[in-house]
């Protein structure tokens, strides 16, 4: 079982069209000698908080916080294309407020490839593509049964990434009726999540 999840996971990654949410919101208190340093240690862990929280949802997490956790604060600032606060509080020596920041896609694709991070964040190159993530109770057997289903659908049916128990697959927006209406006929549950189905039995 190991070795065949090992293959799976040496699948190559490659864009997905659906609009990725990368705006987060962290509410931040810092304290330091004075207002101004603590603001910016503040906005850089608000920044890390961001990426780990939003880039997570599209990227093998492991992998993403090892990287995010590790990086510069000043290698991490072009991945933000903007940022407003909110609520803003200072103090002498503490700084508290609201920090909204929105993730520039081409960067942080580009930043997770220079890392090696994998990811199926959307390059905008697909436009007829819709993911899916699929926890599996029984990696091998639910597997099978998945691709068997897919296959007696006439859907292709492309994997994206399996890490653990969880599979990213894609399949064409043309079939996500017939095919979701397939999976609950062979006892599956279907739900959208944040641009994705998810499935799961």
């Amino acid at each position: 079982m190991k070795k065949i999840l090992i293959a799976f996971c040496g699948i190559a990654m490659s864009g997905v069209a659906f609009a990725a949410d990368l705006t987060g919101t962290v509410p931040v208190r810092m304290t330091s000698d004075t207002a101004t340093t603590a603001k910016t240690m503040a906005i850089n862990d608000a920044r890390r908080q961001i990426l780990i929280d939003k880039l997570g949802q599209y990227a093998v997490r492991d992998q993403l916080v090892a990287a995010v956790r590790g990086a510069k604060s000043v290698d991490l600032t072009p991945l933000i294309s903007s940022t407003s606060i909110d609520g803003e509080k200072l103090s002498d020596t503490t700084y508290s407020a609201n920090i909204t920041m929105t993730i520039d896609n081409n960067a942080a694709r580009k930043w997770m490839a220079d890392n090696n991070i994998q990811n199926w964040l959307s390059d905008g190159s697909v436009v007829n593509v819709f993911p899916m993530k699929i926890s599996l109770r029984d990696p091998i057997a639910d597997w099978a049964g998945l691709r068997s289903l897919a296959r007696a659908e006439r859907i292709d049916f492309a994997t994206k990434n399996i890490s653990g128990n969880t599979a990213i697959v894609e399949i064409p927006t043309s079939a996500r009726s017939a095919f979701t209406i397939a999976l609950r006929g062979a006892g599956w549950k279907t739900a959208a999540d944040d641009g994705f189905m998810r499935v799961w039995k």
